[in-house]
């Protein structure tokens, strides 16, 4: 009983942690457990008994497997176990959501004794988790006589493991609680720097906001027994940044309901809110827990006798309180009515947070329920000859005669599954797409397994053509965290029939390329949908969505994903590029150029950015799409020239082709495949049978903006804002400032040039900038530390094949060592230069970070509290986020540059260029 000890062992170390037992996964311990079951004269036996009830995780989890064999045994009488009667195994089943317990119960209806048979059948009418295997064997049965499979048909036809769940309650009574001030991001409700932890439930919810915050939740909970705690983003959105799953099963932990009584630690139904409502790509993982995400607009913009905005001595609107939510407030929710209300009086209609779908989401205990239900019941209804009964909501489906499609109406109508108008639809209409690329990262890919486990998934859809694992978020340290991790993810995800950035078998080097950049490359066609288990899945190529763990789950396990078609907004360029500015200002000046226009409005929120770049490759244009993130849109496309879309897929089978000739590709010869569809798509456009994408003409959009190049005089930086006076103003994305505001005389500590925002042309331009500078001064002398992380292995031996990499190099005071990885962070940095690892770096800031107190210049995306820079005791931390010149000017000089400075120092650089496509690229 070695492995029973040991987990003994285990819980006493964590009962100092504060933690209970961790949940069992693991066969070989159930069965040293179910061992000391049987005997009845165990002295274990008791502990035994709790931890098989209550402590082993469902779905296709290798104890999974050993429980429902054992509670087979029980029910066909070969074994007896007093505390487990075969109608309370019967019940233990049903909580098992699918895999063997489905097989289990599967063997029990079909089999020769009719009352078990029965039994059996009452528990699988409740089930939604069944896969093509076990529905053939139903259908097998059933064409067969067998009367019981007939009956499960029957009632899986008619949904009753749907509509046989109590409906939404009308009233559901809230307690506020005020998590923060401004938009909260995701790192709040779970920090990237404790994502080796998110797979170990019950320990990652520790890290939620702060200890102090969760006593008072646990505070209104007692004082508020029969209401649920509402977690609110006072004068922001709630859950910007990511998807982040763990985020959402935090606050699950803490304010929502238990999914099992047998299942620990995995609860439901959280309720959040926000003044601006909650991020799209958080709601959609509030949805997939049947949770609730409601737009609060309780502060509003001031306006004076003649509605115009009232702003302060910076130009910013002045808000005004329209009712409140201070914490304590109690609050009722009417779904019935779908309004918010403060005892008697009505607060605001919430009616899109109670639409059809979403109330069968809530009814269902999520999403993924309802995905699965609706597959099963038209497999029974095909099966039985009938047609299926209206059960589910119907999908709104909207088309417009007369309006043309925008590019993203036109790829999900391409992509569409089970819709029933003849005409094309336009946005606003409820569509399942197939997905055709799917990636799933390292942090979060460890609960990504888990869903699949839980779904009882154990490989990957044939409709994928390609989906990838990563290893970037863990790249820079080799820790014993990241060692115990890390192998058993990509076995998992390897035998699942992803690639996979380490081979299980150590056939082929490790690679921790940047998730993004690898997604980016594999994608071969224009018309893809991509889903990613992280909010920069934002290819340049296709529409991509950042997604949560379970969302990526289902893309993988079905080949499909559930949305609406989102509104798009169109994006023009005018005028020219300064020779002295770089693509990445003309990113940040979109931001600013479109809040300008808009009057302080972000246009962009929640819809799909629709960019038309024309003239950038993908690698080049991927910097636009991947910080569409940061302003809050849901997705963006780029409408490339058909030549530009041409080279970049040339580019892109290059990098296939070289991932193959790694060793990379699998069985099914995915790569090659990939690579194949490339040339289909190339011939397509060379012959003109398929050009690529194009919106029509008449297509409708939310907003148009139109950028200025010419107004772009400057190098343009995303500031924190950390000492705004209006909190509600910090951290957020939007505060985009020239260089010149900054005096040339703002104190930089330290420099990045890394993450999924840099391509193979910003690390040209900082060797070429590091050989002007010591042409010009005669040596290269850093004032503050510049650390660098290229994106993909892939661009540092391109570096190194042009000469560039070898530039670097000589410049460096630390590169690093594939055969000896670093295995403890770095806490503290020189005046040097720092080749890291590709990689995310300090972009995740889950590894290594930046000094407390520190004011980093970055070329990565994220700019919030505590992520790339913590604060210290004396100074608020900060990450200003701008080009590549700048940042390596600014490590040279200790500072921000002058303007002059920087023009000089830019001076017969290749930077990163675009002009506007003088072509009409609509259809």
């Amino acid at each position: 009983m070695t492995l029973y000890k040991d987990y003994i062992k285990e819980i006493e170390e964590r009962k100092g942690q504060g933690l209970h037992p961790k949940p069992i996964d693991s066969a070989d311990l159930l069965s040293e457990i179910i061992a000391q079951i049987k005997d009845t004269t165990n002295p274990n036996r008791a502990h035994c008994l709790t931890f098989f009830i209550y402590n082993t995780l469902p779905g296709t989890t290798p104890a999974a497997g050993a429980k429902a064999a054992f509670l087979k045994e029980i029910i066909l009488g070969q074994e007896a176990v007093a505390e487990i009667t075969p109608t309370f195994a019967f019940e233990l089943l049903s909580h098992m959501k699918g895999g063997p317990s489905i097989v289990v119960l599967l063997d029990l209806a079909l089999g020769t004794d009719e009352a078990i048979a029965k039994q059996a059948a009452a528990v699988l009418k409740t089930q939604v988790y069944l896969y093509d295997a076990d529905m053939a064997r139903i259908k097998e049965a059933f064409e067969n006589g067998n009367e019981v499979a007939k009956d499960i048909l029957e009632s899986y036809a008619k949904a009753e493991f749907f509509t046989k769940l109590p409906e939404v309650a009308e009233e559901i009574k809230v307690v506020t609680f005020i998590a923060g001030e401004g938009d909260i991001s995701t790192d709040l409700l779970s920090p990237g720097n404790q994502a080796h932890s998110r797979s170990d439930r019950e320990l990652h919810g520790k890290c939620m906001i702060t200890p102090q915050a969760q006593d008072e939740i646990e505070a209104l909970k007692a004082q508020h027994p029969d209401k649920t705690v509402m977690l609110i983003a006072e004068k922001g959105t709630m859950g910007v940044g990511s998807s982040r799953m763990s985020g959402v099963n935090n606050v699950a932990l803490w304010t929502g309901k238990q999914a099992s009584p047998y299942v620990p630690f995995v609860n439901f139904a959280p309720i959040v809110a926000g003044t601006n409502g909650i991020s799209p790509i958080f709601l959609t993982t509030v949805d997939v827990t049947g949770g609730i995400g409601i737009d609060l607009k309780n502060w509003v913009k001031k306006t004076d006798e003649n509605g115009a905005v009232v702003r302060d001595e910076n130009g910013e609107p002045i808000l005004e309180q329209v009712y409140s939510v201070a914490t304590g407030t109690v609050l009722t929710i009417n779904t019935k009515t779908k309004k918010l209300y403060n005892g008697d009086q009505e607060l605001i209609d919430i009616s899109k947070a109670f639409t059809p779908q979403k109330m069968e989401f809530i009814k269902a205990g999520g999403s993924y329920a309802i995905v699965f239900g609706k597959k099963i019941q038209t497999f029974a209804a095909k099966t039985l000859g009938i047609e299926a009964p209206l059960v589910y909501a119907p999908s709104k489906e909207v088309s417009v005669d007369g309006q043309g499609f925008t590019a993203v109406e036109k790829i999900f109508n391409k992509n569409a599954v089970g819709t029933i108008s003849k005409k094309p639809l336009h946005a606003g209409s409820d569509v399942r797409v197939t997905v055709n690329i799917v990636g799933s990262q390292d942090t979060t890919g460890l609960m990504t397994a888990q869903e699949l486990e839980s779904m009882a998934a154990t490989v990957i859809s044939p409709i994928v053509d390609g989906a990838y694992q990563s290893g970037c978020h863990t790249a820079s340290v080799w820790d014993k965290k990241a060692q115990a991790n890390i192998p058993k993810l990509m076995k998992f995800m390897n035998e699942f029939g992803l690639i996979t950035a380490r081979d299980p078998k150590g056939k082929y080097h490790a690679m921790t390329d940047v998730i993004h950049k690898v997604l980016n490359d594999i994608t071969v066609d224009e018309w893809a949908i991509i889903i990613g288990g992280d909010s920069h899945t934002r290819m340049s190529k296709g529409v991509a969505f950042g997604a949560d763990s379970g969302t990526v789950a289902l893309a993988l396990a079905t080949g499909e994903a559930s949305m609406p078609i989102p509104d798009s907004v169109k994006v023009t360029f005018k005028g020219q590029m300064a020779s002295y500015m770089d693509f990445r200002d003309v990113v940040h000046a979109t931001q600013a150029q479109m809040l300008h226009q808009y009057g302080g409005e972000n246009v962009f929120q929640g819809r799909i950015i629709e960019v038309h770049i024309g003239t950038l490759t993908a690698d080049q244009a991927f910097t636009f799409t991947d910080w569409t993130a940061e302003m809050k849109a849901k997705a963006s496309i780029c409408i490339s020239e058909d030549e530009t879309l041409i080279e970049s897929l040339e580019i892109a089978k290059g990098r296939i082709q070289i991932m193959i000739d790694k060793g990379m590709d699998n069985k099914n010869h995915v790569l090659q495949g990939l690579i194949d569809k490339a040339n289909k798509r190339i011939s397509e456009i060379k012959s003109g049978e398929k050009p690529a994408l194009r919106p029509d003409a008449n297509a409708k959009y939310y907003a148009e903006v139109l950028v200025d190049l010419d107004l772009i005089a400057e190098p343009m930086i995303a500031d924190p804002d950390v000492n705004n006076k209006e909190v509600s103003k910090r951290y957020t994305h939007d505060t985009i400032r020239p260089l010149s505001f900054y005096g040339g005389d703002k104190k930089v500590d330290l420099g990045f040039i890394g993450s999924c925002m840099v391509h193979k042309g910003d690390m040209k331009i900082l060797a070429q900038m590091l050989k002007n500078i010591e042409k010009q001064h005669g040596k290269v002398e850093f004032k503050a530390p510049l650390v660098v992380a290229p994106p993909t292995y892939n661009i540092v031996d391109e570096l190194k094949a042009e000469g560039d990499w070898e530039v670097l190099q000589k410049y460096s005071g630390f590169e690093f060592d594939d055969a000896a990885p670093k295995g403890a962070a770095r806490t503290e940095y020189e005046n040097m230069l720092y080749l890291e690892r590709p990689g995310c770096n300090l972009c995740m800031g889950n590894q290594e970070k930046a000094s407390k107190g520190d004011t980093v210049m970055a070329t990565s995306t994220r700019l919030f509290q505590g992520r790339v820079v913590e604060d210290s005791n004396e100074k608020k931390g900060e990450s200003l986020l701008s080009s590549t010149p700048v940042v390596v000017l600014s490590t040279i000089l200790g500072r921000t540059p002058s303007i002059e400075e920087y023009k000089l120092a830019v001076d017969g650089i290749n930077l990163t260029k675009f002009a506007p496509s003088h072509k009409l690229l609509v259809g």
